[in-house]
């Protein structure tokens, strides 16, 4: 693969402490994700979809600076929003630990940050797809329609090419045939929500301008998305600091592990993050941090392979 044109480069300096794993780290759909590569120099590559077309950003740490390059046509609008994406927009004023384990996280990640990737669509196929599945399954599913579906890096020399693309467009989703669906995993109830979201995904974009809970409200009218898959594109879109992902699987169980050294239900977990809110997904972001999480006395969840039905 050759480069499609001379990078774009921008060098920024974080006005603050930056973790670049733990800011990017969400956006991260498992170790092979196909739209998020580590290069082998330890630089970050990530391809996107932007309103101008696809992108491809690398982002290298150097001297206390972040330096980007960027590819293809949206590479202008990719590195334009380079600050958001780290960061740069998140306030956390307000925000007081009631817990100690809490407050012992913040003080180890003082580099913490809720970044935003500024737009709906990228993120909203992903959150989707690991709807009542392992999160096994939902990769691979991300992974097979990524790299048939979905639009080759440009630029992508610094990792492996064949292994970085930008997911699939509204448009090229809205074209995928059945069979594929069923070779990807993908069942049809996720599939009837990926097409119903597709095919108004331009106004979808709107949730990004609105955020907060009009935002995830706008996300919900899509049928098939409920409060955990609208918190975890609120998450990534425009880092919502409030949005937590009720309904999870085994977010509810960690959090009151964490906090309260038992299980917890959905509405005893909200009760518990009250305190935080209008940062409550920060709270769990350090939590996350601290790895607490329910121990483990049986069998993990198996999920279902919807390519055997």
């Amino acid at each position: 693969m050759t480069l499609a044109a001379p990078a774009v480069e921008r060098a920024w300096t974080p006005p603050f402490p930056l973790d670049l794993a733990a800011v990017l780290g969400p956006l991260r759909r498992g170790p092979a994700d196909p739209c998020l590569r580590i290069g082998p120099d330890g630089s970050v590559w990530r391809a996107s979809n932007t309103a101008a077309g696809v992108a491809t950003i690398a982002l290298r740490r150097a001297h206390g600076e972040i330096r980007a390059s960027a590819w293809g046509p949206g590479a202008e609008l990719a590195l334009a929003g380079l600050p958001d994406l780290l960061g740069a927009r998140d306030d956390d004023t307000g925000f007081l630990a009631h817990h100690e384990l809490i407050a012992q996280a913040r003080r180890r990640a003082p580099g913490l940050r809720l970044g935003r990737t500024g737009q709906v669509w990228d993120v909203l196929i992903p959150a989707v797809l690991e709807q009542k599945v392992t999160g096994k399954e939902a990769w691979r599913s991300w992974r097979e329609l990524c790299r048939r579906f979905g639009t080759p890096a440009p630029g992508a020399a610094g990792v492996s090419p064949e292994l970085l693309f930008a997911p699939p467009t509204p448009k090229a989703l809205l074209a995928i045939p059945d069979w594929d669906w069923h070779r990807a995993g993908v069942d049809g109830a996720r599939r009837r929500t990926l097409l119903a979201a597709a095919s108004v995904a331009t106004r979808l974009e709107r949730a990004v301008d609105l955020g907060g809970e009009a935002g995830r409200d706008l996300l919900c009218k899509v049928p098939g998305i409920g409060v955990w898959t609208a918190a975890e594109i609120a998450q990534r879109a425009w880092g919502d600091p409030d949005a937590v992902s009720v309904g999870d699987y085994h977010l509810h169980d960690a959090v009151g592990w964490a906090l309260t050294g038992r299980d917890a239900t959905d509405e005893e977990m909200l009760a518990l993050l009250a305190p935080y809110a209008p940062h409550r997904q920060r709270a769990v972001r350090y939590l996350e941090l601290t790895g607490a999480r329910k121990p483990r006395r049986g069998p993990r969840f198996a999920g279902r392979d919807y390519r055997a039905i």
